[in-house]
């Protein structure tokens, strides 16, 4: 009988964790107070892919300060191949993984997070994405292959978005990025229906419509 994945949903708590990291022991749910949290999976330590990846994030570690986000990568190796692979990218290119990552030689946080996934390989964690708001929910989930590396923009764009649909209760159109206009909830009695008819929202219909931040 085929063992069955767990796999946290959209809506669900994020699981917690102790962890063995390049910073040093961490408690997930002490990580991730009070700040939104990125956590990304690769599948392992001095590949060319993933080194790509990470260093996306390092490079982009301001912009994730500047929005009240920590970053934390995984992979099933131990924080020996991890520190060893930290300090060879950062002599050949500049770039140092000043995030922590997560050394997961047991497979028990790959598994908590469903980021193994046998189709794709029994031993190698998929490049997951999770992103985590400061109340420990799992905001948005996102899966890649092992040969294909993730977009740093619109992982950098679903962040904001996320941020502000909670900030402002509107939820965000397609291809939404900074500076658009967003859709503001539908009214759910006559009422509120009189009421948006009456308003200058831009209205492409009484259940559409857009304002500006």
């Amino acid at each position: 009988m085929e063992q069955q994945v767990y796999m946290p949903r959209i809506g669900d708590k994020a699981p917690d964790f102790n962890a063995v990291t390049t910073i040093g022991n961490i408690k997930f749910s002490e990580y991730n107070k009070g700040s939104w949290v990125v956590m990304f999976s690769h599948p392992a330590d001095f590949t060319p892919v993933c080194t790509t990846e990470m260093s996306g994030f390092a490079l982009e570690k301001s912009f994730f300060d500047e929005h009240n986000t920590k970053l934390i990568g995984l992979s099933i190796d131990s924080i020996h191949a991890h520190i060893a692979w930290v300090n060879a990218v950062h002599e050949k290119t500049g770039v140092l993984f000043n995030f922590p990552i997560i050394a997961d030689l047991d497979m028990s946080i790959a598994k908590l997070y469903g980021m193994l996934q046998p189709g794709e390989s029994e031993t190698a964690a998929v490049r997951a994405v999770f992103v985590i708001d400061p109340e420990g929910i799992v905001r948005l989930i996102m899966y890649y292959p092992l040969n294909i590396g993730r977009n740093m923009e619109e992982i950098k764009r679903v962040l904001v978005a996320l941020q502000t649909a909670s900030k402002h209760s509107v939820a965000c159109p397609l291809n939404w990025k900074p500076g658009d206009k967003v859709i503001v909830p539908a009214p759910k009695t006559l009422d509120g229906l009189a009421e948006r008819k009456k308003s200058d929202l831009e209205m492409v219909d009484w259940y559409l419509a857009k304002k500006s931040l």
